[in-house]
């Protein structure tokens, strides 16, 4: 395999010789080095009117994609669901639900976006179906022992009459993970009650799951994000857990990123407990695999764990096992340099060790938007979502320190995660009113948790329309701020300076340059920078000034910036681009 050292630039300010990553430049896997972006169906565009979002809708805006220079798309579920959890409650894992259109409508929206150069990624939710589903229904019906409660996880309780659960487990949204049904069995959820966990011991789980891979992937689809890859399966016997459990999987308002965390990169964000990263898990992945490998065109199964330290979560990626994991220690660091240098450093080792890819995101459907979590007057907090009555974030420093991370983290190589409307610079919505919200994670922990509604509200795509353009009646079925109105799409086409046109740049830059399958050496100049993370990747140096002062720039051409410069120096919370 021939590979690339990265380059050495010639200008002395910018010395490298701290290789922390070396590049390629063989023929690879579109996967390695793609930017993809994340659709949460119900939010991102409305064809019908009805204030949620839905394929028809996803498949008229594939052009902002395109002209915005995305490798691929990944859908967050569209399934027929009863939605008491926005879909992520399966209960027929081989149809569209009618609330986001047909199966006719997937088809012609996957033809579009192949049409247009993009692949298509779409949800697998495997750890738990919803209760709705044919097989918890026959469940339900069926006695103890029955065959049809061995799919799922139902036991005898404990104390006089079974009337105790079978262990100590409590539920990720809060709450007990267990709950009883009429014959005095419980089973166990470790989400919503609605959610029952499937039995990976099963060999008819397995097989079906591996019949639901392949009745997509024989429609075309590209590749599958994993939903709790991580979870799948218990350690035996079920044992108590006595350490904590966050209400959405990585997040904590308890537990700041420490700047002096381990130099594995970890910083507390992985799940912990025997119903997580058992070592059975990846038995299955080996058998997916196979499945994929069946198929031209480099598949992809994409790894949703929250796992660390970052070693233990590239065994989610060796050669015959899952394709990305993405890396969440990465998206929960501080806003710190120190702090993100041990990040990368740790994710590169992990990863390269096993020959797999980096796969770098900042924002999801899960967490607080980049936007207004790097606003927050500790921008190393994790919460889960911010009520009206929370400190509100600074939103003009968020929008300045997330363009500044999102920059840095597309000039690394790898690949890379977009959360639909980060491109527009989409802050979340920090003061809804708490009668609208509609997270399980609000509701089960009696309203202590806001949840995560405030990074799901339906994006602006016009600045003068109703609604903001995101469908034709201007319903939405969470509202949205006054303040999306200068977010607005249309408001930052062709705009110099717009988060838009700095993205779709970088994109183009990204993909000229090379950067996505280059190296990575630190620059000398700021190698022990308390506020710079310097690069070189390839022919361009990244440098991110993370500090309230500006530092001083040496002369090079300017690629792009992620604000404006000032002469002969990078401001505070700004990324800059230089050809080394």
């Amino acid at each position: 395999m021939a590979t690339t050292e990265p380059t050495i630039p010639n200008m002395p300010a910018l010395a490298a010789d701290a290789t922390v990553h070396v590049g390629s430049d063989t023929a690879r896997e579109w996967w390695r080095d793609a930017v993809i972006y994340q659709v949460y169906p119900r939010s991102f565009a409305d064809g019908d009117g009805d204030g949620i979002g839905d394929i028809p809708g996803i498949t008229a805006r594939l052009d902002h994609l395109r002209t915005l220079g995305i490798d691929a798309v990944w859908l967050s579920p569209f399934y027929r669901s009863p939605q008491k959890d926005a879909g992520y409650d399966v209960a027929d894992y081989r149809d569209v639900d009618p609330l986001f259109g047909t199966l006719d409508d997937f088809d012609a929206m996957l033809a579009g976006a192949h049409e247009r150069g993009m692949r298509v990624i779409v949800d697998l939710v495997p750890n738990h179906t919803s209760d709705q589903h044919v097989w918890f229904q026959q469940a339900l019906a069926a006695a103890p022992g029955s065959a049809e409660r061995a799919r799922y996880i139902f036991r005898d309780g404990k104390g006089p009459g079974g009337d105790e659960p079978p262990n100590n487990w409590q539920s990720i949204f809060g709450g007990a993970a267990w709950t009883r049904v009429p014959d005095g069995q419980w089973y166990l959820h470790l989400f919503d009650s609605s959610q029952p966990d499937l039995d990976w011991n099963h060999t008819e789980v397995r097989a079906e799951f591996e019949d639901v891979l392949r009745f997509w992937l024989d429609r075309g689809v590209d590749g599958f994000r994993v939903d709790v890859a991580h979870g799948m399966v218990k350690a035996d016997g079920l044992p108590d857990w006595h350490g904590q459990v966050s209400m959405v999987e990585g997040s904590s308002d308890e537990q700041p990123t420490d700047p002096g965390a381990p130099e594995d990169g970890s910083t507390g964000a992985g799940n912990q407990g025997p119903m997580f990263d058992q070592d059975g898990v990846h038995e299955i992945y080996r058998s997916w695999h196979q499945v994929l490998a069946a198929y031209d065109g480099d598949r992809c199964l994409v790894a949703e764990a929250w796992v660390e330290p970052l070693s233990r979560l590239a065994r989610y990626v060796r050669p015959d096992e899952m394709h990305q994991a993405f890396n969440f220690s990465f998206l929960t660091t501080a806003w710190d340099a120190a702090a993100l240098r041990r990040v990368i450093a740790a994710s590169y080792q992990a990863n390269d060790e096993v020959g797999a890819p980096t796969t770098w995101v900042l924002s999801n459907h899960d967490v607080v938007r980049h936007a207004t979590r790097l606003g927050l007057p500790d921008p190393g907090t994790r919460p889960n979502g911010v009520f009206a009555t929370d400190p509100q974030p600074d939103e003009e420093l968020g929008l300045r320190r997330a363009r500044a991370a999102s920059l840095l983290m597309l000039g690394m190589p790898g690949s890379a995660y977009l959360y639909q409307g980060e491109e527009l610079g989409l802050p979340e919505h920090t003061t809804l009113p708490n009668e609208v919200r509609q997270d399980p994670g609000h509701f089960r922990t009696d309203g202590a948790e806001a949840g995560r509604d405030g990074c799901r509200v339906p994006l602006p795509w016009e600045a003068d329309a109703p609604g903001y353009g995101f469908g034709p009646t201007g319903a939405t079925w969470l509202p949205q701020p006054d303040s999306y109105r200068r977010y607005a799409a249309d408001a930052q086409y062709g705009v110099d300076g717009s988060t838009f046109e700095l993205y779709r740049t970088a994109l183009a830059a990204r993909r000229a340059e090379g950067l996505g399958h280059g190296g990575l050496a630190w620059l000398d100049a700021w190698a022990d920078s308390p506020d710079v993370v310097a690069f070189v990747n390839r022919d361009v140096a990244v440098v991110a000034n993370l500090s309230s002062t500006p530092v001083a720039l040496p002369g090079a051409d300017v690629l792009l910036a992620s604000g404006p410069l000032d002469e002969g120096a990078l401001p505070a919370d700004t990324t800059v681009w230089l050809r080394a």
